[in-house]
C-alpha cells in the first residue's frame, strides 16, 4: 500500500484503541464509583439493572441519548454546541501521549509533557464558552469559578512537573519512565516518589489534579446548593453526558501522567515481578489512584471557594517551588543518601515554616451562636 494509506491506518488504529479502552474504563468506573461510595456510606449501590447492577452504564447511556436536547432561546448556539466537544477533544488528546506499557505510547513525541499541558490548558476556554454561551447567570458564575481555580492550580501542577524534567533532562514521557528503571537490592524501585522531593511533588500534583478534574472536595463550580450545576446548568441530554465523559477522561489523563512522572510508569514495583506484562502494572497503578479519587469524594466535604484559592497561592505554590530546589539539592549531592537527607531537610523546613506562618486556629475557632432576645 502507499505510505499515506499506512500512516492514516496507523493513526486510526491508535485513536480507536485509546478511545475504546478508556470508554470501557469510563463505563466500569461509573459503576464501581457508586458501589464503592455506597459501601463507604453504608448504603446500596446500583443493584437493579443487570446482575449486580453491571448494566447501569448501558442504562445511563440510553437515558442520555433519548433525553431532549434543550437549548436556551437566547443562547449563543455555536458556542453552546462546541463547548462540550472541545472539552472532550482536549481530554482525549491528552491521553494520547502517555506511555501505557513498553513501546505502547499512542503518539510518542519528544515534547510530550509540553503537549499534555498545552492541550489541557484549552479546557478553560471550553468552560468559558459553556458559561458564556448558555446566557445564564448561574452558568457564567460557575464558569468564572472554574476558570479561577483551574488557572490557580495549573501553576503548582506544572511546577511540580519541573523537578522531574530537570532531573531526567527530557520532556518525553517515555524517557522519563526509562529514567526510573532499576532497583536497589532488587526490592526498592528507583521511582521518583521514593525521594523526598518526589513524594512531596507527587502529593502536590495529585491535589492539583483533583482541582483540575473538578472533583470533590474541590467541585466548587458545581456547588448544587449555590449555583446549580455551574457551567453545565443549561446542558441536557448527550451534551451533558459529553461533559461528564470529559471530566472522567481528564481524571484518567492526570492520573496517568502522575503514574508516568512519579510512580515509575509501567515498571514493576520489585525486580522479580518484571515478567508480568508492562501494561498490567501501569493500569494497576492507575486503578489505585482512581480509587483514591473515589475515596476522597466519599470522605471529605466540599471546601469554600476562598479556602481553595488561599490554599493554592499561600501553600501549594511555595511548596511547588520548594520541590524544585530540593530536587536540585538531591541532584548536586550525587543522588545518594546525603542528597536524600538534604532534600528532606529543605522540604521539612519550608513545610514547617508555612505551617507556622499560615496558622488558622483563629479563623476556624469554635463558633459562638448568639440569639436575639
Amino acid at each position: 500500500m502507499p505510505d499515506w494509506v499506512t500512516i492514516i491506518a496507523s493513526i486510526l488504529i491508535n485513536i480507536s484503541a485509546v478511545i475504546g479502552v478508556f470508554l470501557a474504563i469510563f463505563a466500569l468506573i461509573s459503576v464501581l464509583e457508586r458501589k464503592i461510595l455506597g459501601r463507604m456510606q453504608n448504603r446500596y449501590g446500583p443493584n437493579r439493572v443487570g446482575p449486580f447492577g453491571l448494566f447501569q452504564p448501558v442504562a445511563d447511556g440510553i437515558k442520555m441519548l433519548i433525553k431532549e436536547d434543550v437549548v436556551p432561546a437566547r443562547a449563543d448556539k455555536v458556542m453552546h454546541f462546541l463547548a462540550p466537544i472541545l472539552v472532550a477533544a482536549t481530554a482525549i488528546l491528552a491521553l494520547g501521549v502517555i506511555p501505557y506499557g513498553r513501546n505502547m505510547t499512542p503518539f510518542a513525541i519528544d515534547g510530550g509533557i509540553l503537549f499534555f499541558f498545552a492541550v489541557g490548558s484549552t479546557t478553560e476556554l471550553a468552560v468559558f464558552m459553556a458559561g458564556w454561551g448558555s446566557n445564564n447567570k448561574f452558568s457564567m458564575l460557575g464558569a468564572m469559578r472554574a476558570i479561577a481555580q483551574m488557572v490557580s492550580y495549573e501553576l503548582p501542577l506544572i511546577l511540580t512537573t519541573l523537578p522531574v524534567v530537570m532531573v531526567t533532562g527530557a520532556l518525553s514521557p517515555d524517557a522519563i519512565v526509562a529514567a526510573q528503571d532499576g532497583y536497589s537490592f532488587g526490592i526498592v524501585p528507583h521511582w521518583f516518589v521514593t525521594t523526598p522531593w518526589g513524594a512531596a511533588a507527587f502529593i502536590l500534583f495529585f491535589v492539583s489534579g483533583l482541582v483540575e478534574s473538578n472533583r470533590t472536595p474541590f467541585d466548587v463550580p458545581e456547588g448544587e446548593s449555590e449555583i446549580v450545576a455551574g457551567h453545565m446548568t443549561e446542558y441536557s441530554g448527550f451534551k451533558y453526558a459529553t461533559f461528564f465523559l470529559a471530566e472522567y477522561f481528564g481524571m484518567f489523563a492526570i492520573s496517568g501522567l502522575a503514574v508516568t512522572l512519579f510512580l515509575g510508569g509501567w515498571h514493576a514495583p520489585i525486580a522479580v515481578l518484571e515478567f508480568i506484562p508492562s501494561y498490567v502494572w501501569f493500569f494497576l497503578k492507575l486503578s489505585a489512584l482512581l480509587f483514591v479519587y473515589i475515596w476522597v469524594r466519599g470522605t471529605l466535604p466540599r471546601t469554600r471557594v476562598d479556602q481553595i484559592m488561599n490554599f493554592a497561592w499561600k501553600f501549594m505554590l511555595p511548596m511547588a517551588f520548594t520541590c524544585i530546589i530540593a530536587a536540585a539539592v538531591w541532584h548536586y549531592q550525587g543522588r545518594g543518601l546525603a542528597g536524600w537527607l538534604w532534600s528532606l531537610a529543605v522540604i521539612a523546613i519550608v513545610y514547617l515554616t508555612l505551617c507556622l506562618l499560615l496558622e488558622t486556629k483563629k479563623k476556624f475557632a469554635r463558633r459562638t451562636y448568639r440569639f436575639a432576645e
